[in-house]
């Protein structure tokens, strides 16, 4: 349990043996979701992937003070329109409000997923002050410059004074950039087309404006991460972590107004989380290859034959690891379901059991310890989700077979059983953050189904009647109980979840 850990750092490109600034603390910093829409399934994947990193430290013994953002202003649209004004005005809203709306659901997925909340989650609107003192130390060190009201980071002045820095993260040339960027519409009053704007001017209809050194205007999306981590966690501080997408030109960027503002370059563990596919190809609106949470929990979508649990999900995305891609296929969550539910069968016969044996272990008996044990080693490695639940499925098959009969009890010491119970407890519920979700529904899960069945039958009645607004009333009451219920052919059905 004590082993060393090592962990992939996307800078080094490497894994490396994890040494933290301050022995026993480790400053984590996520970049957090922009809240102008519901959350989608991608992000869903990135922040459970960095909860079970998170837990994983913390199981390790490290004090984490786990930082995680909310994107509220600075994220632009392709027209070159805040994301969060677009969405006021499209929702007829005030900003905060667009914010306020989709932080909450955010907050309300990640509980679903049982993901645990960060230490901190500043939001970029509460920090513009910190920004716009950024900014204007990257400006005093002569690496940003200012036109009419706008002001930008000067990427070739950067590279000049580190000696080509820009793209060490991501592996992109400077030169292969400018050649890209030319090619696409110029911004006439940047001085090069690498340049990104790290304050923008507000013009006249933008809802979302501060007063600044520059005239009116708001901070650049790159911006945020830089001010808040360092402010939180440090000039320079352990890990950052992050979906593959952000590595440029998000991360890029981070590194070099880091670097430009203070000489440091933040982070000194990289960390993304790689992408998730549906059916082998990238999700996308445009050609209907793509599935919320929601229409997941409640199977209401062409592309699943079930509905599936937070929990199943969270399973079916341990089978991954962080840094490898996803397919989410409705073969691989049928697949999921049943694992999931033999893990919770096996737990619960592991419960049943009682020691036996003498004081020394038998050949079962070792090879619970080295099993168990061989799971937290895939830990230790990268957080190597998949091949720690391979380990734990070796460990299900010879827990279902002690409790059958065919492996005998008598080869396994009492201590090693009581310990073989702490340690995959710890495991399945405090580091892969699963739930028992027949123990979450509790010992009143029976009194439930009665209730369920009448209100159900209500329900029925109600729609027999025609009044669909008393339908309407219960089938949402329910939902915001926690309740989903889908109507099929065979009558309407009910999940907790």
């Amino acid at each position: 349990m004590s082993q060393e850990l090592t962990i992939y750092n996307s800078m080094t490109r490497q894994k490396e043996v994890f040494a933290p600034l301050v022995e026993g603390h480790v400053g984590l910093y996520v970049c957090g979701p922009t809240v102008y829409s519901d959350v989608h399934l991608g992000n869903c994947r990135t922040f459970t992937s960095f909860d079970i990193i998170y837990r994983y430290l913390m199981h390790k013994g490290y004090k984490v003070r786990y930082v995680r953002n909310i994107t509220d202003v600075g994220h632009l649209t392709d027209s070159g329109e805040d994301k969060l004004s677009k969405g006021a005005r499209l929702e007829k809203l005030e900003p905060m409000e667009v914010a306020q709306k989709y932080t909450n659901g955010f907050h309300d997925m990640m509980r679903r997923f049982n993901n645990l909340p960060p230490n901190i989650e500043p939001r970029a609107t509460g920090h513009i002050i910190e920004q716009i003192e950024m900014v204007q130390a990257i400006m005093d060190n002569g690496l940003a410059y200012e036109v009419n009201g706008s002001v930008y980071f000067d990427v070739e002045a950067y590279n000049r004074k580190t000696e080509g820095d820009y793209g060490k993260l991501s592996g992109r040339k400077l030169d292969e950039l400018l050649a890209e960027s030319r090619e696409l519409k110029s911004q006439d009053e940047k001085r090069n087309p690498s340049d990104f704007a790290i304050w923008m001017n507000a013009h006249e209809g933008h809802i979302l404006r501060w007063n600044s050194p520059w005239g009116e205007g708001f901070p650049g999306w790159h911006l945020e991460c830089s001010a808040m981590s360092t402010k939180y966690l440090g000039q320079e501080f352990d890990i950052h972590g992050g979906g593959n997408d952000l590595k440029f030109p998000h991360h890029e960027n981070e590194i070099a107004q880091n670097a430009g503002s203070c000489g440091c370059g933040g982070a000194r563990y990289w960390l993304h989380t790689n992408m998730l596919l549906m059916n082998g190809r990238k999700m996308s609106k445009s050609d209907g290859n793509t599935i919320t949470p929601q229409q997941l929990f409640t199977g209401d979508s062409e592309h699943v034959s079930d509905s599936y649990s937070p929990m199943v999900l969270r399973f079916f995305m341990l089978q991954t690891h962080y840094r490898s891609t996803m397919d989410l296929t409705d073969t691989a969550l049928q697949a999921a379901k049943k694992g999931y539910g033999r893990l919770m069968e096996a737990w619960k016969n592991l419960q049943s059991l009682e020691g036996k044996g003498g004081a020394q272990n038998g050949t079962v008996g070792r090879e619970l310890e080295e099993l168990i044990e061989g799971a937290y080693a895939e830990m230790d490695d990268d957080f190597n989700t998949p091949k720690a639940l391979a380990k734990v499925f070796e460990l299900v098959s010879r827990i279902n077979a002690l409790k059958g009969g065919q492996l005998s009890l008598e080869e396994v010491s009492p201590k090693t059983l009581e310990a073989l119970k702490e340690t995959l407890g710890t495991l399945l519920f405090d580091v892969f953050g699963l739930q028992d979700e027949g123990v979450a529904a509790g010992a009143d899960n029976d009194a439930l189904s009665k209730v369920m069945d009448l209100v159900l039958d209500l329900r029925a009645q109600a729609r027999a009647d025609k009044n669909w607004t008393l339908s309407d009333q219960l089938r949402d009451a329910l939902k915001e109980a926690g309740i989903t219920v889908k109507d099929g052919k065979d009558g309407a059905t009910w999940t907790v979840g």
